[in-house]
């Protein structure tokens, strides 16, 4: 998924499903920018930020409508985690276009897998007692796993894709039930492009780790 024809390949086959399913211009828009935002991203290119903040916004309203509001919220921080690793990703670059890639402590894990399941908890009840949210815990739990994977994703973290891989699979099969099949099938999309992200950032780590230590 990093050659530049399989984006066009995406992007066209997407809009033959919105137009066969009568997707809506907001849909479009959303899945479009969202695509090219994670395909940037896999690339590490710093132009998936600000895309990426054109997403956020479509999703916030897209997700209001469907009463997905977990989702909803979660694109507010979205929105913060996404400026924030804009400007992170444009610091200790030593030259090159973004900031080398690192990876997860085994103390931060601990703490993100406590996060993880507390937050779903505290959130799912929030969701299922005071909201008519549709299907509040699985909701709650993609959600704050999204929220996890972009948080270390603007610290270029490695492991922020292990958490996407996970929360794109989810999210196909919550897009399915929901009947939002343009974003179900982006998601899909978003999985490939995550094991391809995945996959090019350890290359590319690899190589760093080879260079600084002189093994080139």
């Amino acid at each position: 998924m990093n050659k530049p024809w399989t984006l066009v390949a995406a992007l066209v086959i997407m809009l033959g499903i919105a137009y066969f399913t009568s997707t809506t211009t907001l849909e479009i828009v959303a899945t479009t920018t969202g695509l090219l935002s994670v395909w940037l991203t896999a690339r590490e290119k710093i132009w998936a930020w600000p895309i990426g903040l054109v997403n956020v916004a479509c999703f916030f309203y897209m997700f209001y409508e469907v009463k997905l509001y977990a989702d909803m919220t979660l694109q507010v921080f979205f929105f913060i985690l996404s400026i924030y690793g804009w400007v992170i990703w444009l610091t200790k670059r030593n030259g090159a276009e973004v900031r080398p890639t690192r990876r997860i402590s085994p103390r931060l894990a601990g703490i993100l897998l406590v996060a993880l399941f507390a937050g779903t908890g505290i959130w799912g009840y929030v969701l299922a007692t005071y909201t008519d949210a549709s299907i509040p815990y699985p909701d709650a739990f993609i959600a704050m796993l999204s929220l996890i994977a972009q948080m270390l994703l603007s610290y270029k973290i490695l492991e922020n894709w292990y958490c996407w891989i996970v929360v794109d699979v989810l999210s196909v099969g919550m897009y399915l039930y929901k009947d939002l099949n343009m974003l179900a099938f982006l998601y899909v999309i978003f999985l490939c492009i995550a094991i391809s992200g995945l996959i090019t950032w350890k290359k590319q780590q690899e190589v760093a780790t080879w260079e600084s230590a002189g093994l080139d």
